[in-house]
């Protein structure tokens, strides 16, 4: 389906059913920045040492940015609802030429998260297969994405998607 379409994937009757995948709207940025404050949040659990701490800023902050990436041409911003609540989102980006990432034209993941009474039920994967399918529908070539390394069930979602490590990101301090 392209992107535009409202519902992207899937069909939501109960709770049972899986969740609908769509197109995020203003309205969902509150929900959005919640699940945005839960990925700092594990990610500094991760590496507190890499990772920047979450702070009572977080959840506002990162819904702002979310709601400003929406109606943007080069992003690709989704949602997976369930029973009228976003359990989830994916955020995406088109970028052209980059020679700091030494790569061409590419789609880049930059987040999916799930809420975590919603993970191991197939919902992150409903969420990549529709953003990926997104992506290749606006033509294109080549999709990467950045895990952390600690992060087990991303990196198994992503290698079951296809992906595979080709960097390795090195911090000190």
């Amino acid at each position: 389906m392209p992107y535009n379409s409202p519902v992207l994937w899937g069909m939501n009757t109960s709770r049972t059913a899986p969740p609908i995948i769509r197109a995020a709207t203003p309205a969902d940025t509150p929900a959005m920045g919640r699940l945005g404050a839960l990925l700092v949040h594990t990610h500094h659990e991760l590496d507190a040492k890499r990772f920047m701490a979450p702070s009572s800023e977080t959840e506002r902050g990162y819904a702002s940015f979310l709601g400003s990436q929406l109606g943007r041409t080069s992003v690709i911003l989704l949602v997976a609802e369930l029973d009228d609540e976003v359990i989830a989102y994916s955020y995406s980006e088109i970028q052209g030429l980059d020679y700091m990432s030494l790569r061409g034209p590419a789609g880049v993941l930059h987040d999916i998260v799930v809420d975590g009474q919603h993970r191991g039920r197939g919902v992150g994967q409903r969420l990549l297969d529709a953003t990926l399918a997104a992506m290749t529908a606006r033509g294109v070539p080549q999709i990467v994405l950045s895990a952390a390394t600690r992060n087990e069930p991303a990196r198994r979602l992503f290698a079951r998607a296809g992906f595979r490590e080709t960097m390795v990101e090195m911090t000190r301090g």
